[in-house]
């Protein structure tokens, strides 16, 4: 009998507001809106979350988040790689993970139309940089 990948389908229901959660690579990642524009402010502030399920320890992570509507970049507590002015952004960081660590990439900022929201998420780290 031969088996066949199926591609994992990424659902959004505007109904709720709960953020996104996805499992990629040695990181199960989330992320949720917790700031909207509003009177003096014209930015999304979001939180991103992940948990290193891994054997290996490492020093920079890769951070790939995608929205549904184009966004632009305003700071994150990391370095732009790409993105911005369009609906996905990649944001490299610099923590230290051990094995199991949990890691909070948190304030990623970005000014967008109203009714953002986040379609995906994933923090993947290089095999060239365990130890």
């Amino acid at each position: 009998m031969k088996k066949s990948y199926e591609k994992p389908a990424v659902l959004t229901n505007g109904s709720f507001t709960e953020g996104v959660y996805m499992a990629s690579g040695c990181y199960t990642a989330n992320a949720y809106i917790h700031q909207t524009p509003e009177t003096g402010r014209e930015t999304y502030v979001m939180q991103v979350n992940g948990r290193h399920e891994t054997t290996h320890t490492v020093d920079k992570q890769t951070l790939t988040i995608s929205f549904n509507q184009v966004v632009t970049y305003v700071s994150s507590q990391g370095k732009l790689i790409s993105g911005d002015g369009t609906n996905t952004l990649v944001i490299e960081y610099g923590y230290h993970n051990n094995p199991t660590d949990n890691i909070g990439l948190g304030d990623l900022e970005v000014k967008a139309g109203d009714g953002l929201e986040i379609t995906n998420v994933s923090i993947t780290d290089d095999p060239a940089d365990w130890y």
